[in-house]
């Protein structure tokens, strides 16, 4: 009976080692965590709350003033509509690469990818010089006679969401794509020899399957077009305002670093409510591999 409990005692001993080893070995990285992610989050609803005295004019204003409504509308209407573009975009493009033979599949990518080897400033003035009234876009349409005038594509709601939805489509091809390689397409096969049209079988066996791949690139998407600021800046004209250009002009024009803070606040309280809602239904966790 001693030995078995001075057994019980050592093995609570070494768990307890082992734990204090975990914790000690996981501290540089939550201190990068508490330094970069943390602490400016406690700045920022300070200064929300508190500058340049304590007050909750800034988040009344959010509710009030209909300048910081619209901001909030466009944001969210750019980001619903960029991720549904580019889920009716991107889902053709990544079964048509998952059933191609390895190295097609991955000169595929490579197109993907070649973007992202060029900086998002360079990309979005590219757009600007193929968007605006005298650029390629329009002068092909006039000269073919499909338009008679020049078609307004930039500094408006169209410009934003084109040249947005070029930036986030790989954000969305590369998960799905890497979901889609893994599924086996003899379950389609299968589904066929069973008397399953095509179409049904892509629907009920296919497309359930994608689905990690699908909800884990749009949620990139959706969230990256959120707090986005180069492209609707330089593509919107100053006639498209998305939330992180509402901050910026609190920041830079009005000095105001209790409203751009309540700002920065709200959209992430509102992001905050968006996963938690997901995650009752979706189970976002295991959607990024987690368990």
């Amino acid at each position: 009976m001693q030995a078995q409990v001075t057994n019980l005692a050592a093995l609570r001993r070494a768990a307890l080692t082992e734990k204090a080893t975990f914790l000690a070995l996981m501290l540089p990285a939550l201190s990068i965590v508490l330094i970069l992610l943390l602490l400016p989050l406690v700045w920022l609803a300070w200064y929300s709350l508190f500058h340049p005295e304590p007050t909750l004019a800034h988040y009344q204003r959010i509710f009030s003033d209909t300048a910081y409504s619209s901001s909030f509308r466009t944001t969210f209407e750019i980001s619903f509509l960029v991720t549904g573009l580019a889920i009716l975009i991107g889902y053709p493009l990544c079964y048509f690469l998952a059933q191609l033979p390895p190295r097609l599949a991955i000169f595929g990518l490579f197109l993907v990818l070649v973007p992202f080897w060029t900086s998002l400033l360079v990309r979005t003035y590219a757009w600007m010089v193929l968007l605006q009234r005298r650029g390629p876009i329009n002068e092909f349409l006039v000269n073919t006679g499909i338009i008679d005038a020049p078609l307004r594509l930039m500094n408006n709601f169209t410009g934003t969401v084109i040249g947005m939805l070029h930036i986030m489509l790989p954000f969305l091809i590369l998960p799905l794509y890497a979901t889609m390689k893994k599924i086996d397409f003899d379950f389609m096969k299968a589904a066929g020899s069973l008397g399953a049209h095509p179409i049904r079988a892509f629907w009920t066996v296919y497309f359930p399957l994608s689905m990690p791949g699908l909800i884990a690139g749009s949620l990139l998407v959706f969230v990256l077009c959120l707090g986005f600021y180069v492209t609707p800046e330089l593509l919107g004209g100053g006639r498209v305002v998305m939330a992180s250009m509402l901050i910026q002009r609190n920041v830079e024009l009005y000095f105001e670093w209790g409203s751009a803070s309540s700002v920065a606040i709200v959209l992430l309280f509102i992001i905050a409510i968006i996963f938690y809602v997901l995650n009752r239904f979706l189970a976002i966790e295991r959607v990024f591999g987690g368990r």
